[in-house]
């Protein structure tokens, strides 16, 4: 009984993914984002992401999009960063965060299918932070990110180029909560679906 269960399913998961167009890619791109909050520059700082990602169609005007990318994030400290932290701040003023990201985006089609709109939430699960900047490792900022996205997605036969802007939602900061820290910035990529 189980096993005709399991193929039924599999025939089922088969023929919707055959129908909805399912593709999968390879992206990658830059990051140009900051940190805002107390003691960080007001200035944008250049960071990549590399991951994959999969098209599934829904419908004549809707694509959901989800991917997993390893984001780098920088920022950079003010000076006043040693006065209200001290007890974390070993000099260094120049901040690399590395998340594994999942974002979960619907495209929805402009134009035909060259042109598309792109919106949804962002979850980044922090992998490694600059430990340069933290003094004896203590941790600065909280293990996850959550963001919204929005942007543009240009289909090029199987090129995929896409602007967006990420908000983050969450304070990133795990020292205090009396300072929040949110991330923001841009990404710029280009994809091919295979």
């Amino acid at each position: 009984m189980k096993t005709k269960f399991l193929l039924l399913f599999a025939a089922f998961f088969v023929s919707a993914a055959s129908m909805a167009q399912f593709h999968l890619g390879v992206k990658g791109g830059a990051n140009i984002t900051k940190v805002d909050g107390k003691s960080f520059k007001d200035e944008f700082r250049y960071g990549y992401h590399l991951g994959g990602f999969a098209e599934i169609r829904m419908g004549n005007k809707f694509v959901l999009q989800p991917e997993v990318l390893f984001n780098q994030y920088a920022t950079k400290l003010d000076s006043s960063f040693k006065n209200v932290y001290q007890d974390v701040f070993d000099g260094n003023s120049n901040i690399k965060l590395n998340y594994i990201s999942i974002p979960i985006v619907i495209n929805y089609k402009l134009i035909g299918s060259f042109l598309s709109l792109q919106a949804g939430p962002q979850f980044g699960i922090l992998i490694d932070q600059s430990r340069t900047t933290l003094q004896n490792g203590a941790d600065a900022f909280k293990k996850g990110d959550f963001s919204m996205l929005a942007g543009l997605n240009f289909k090029v036969g199987p090129m995929r180029i896409n602007g967006r802007y990420a908000i983050g939602l969450n304070n990133i900061s795990d020292i205090t909560d009396d300072n929040k820290w949110n991330s923001q910035g841009f990404q710029v990529s280009v994809g091919l679906a295979l």
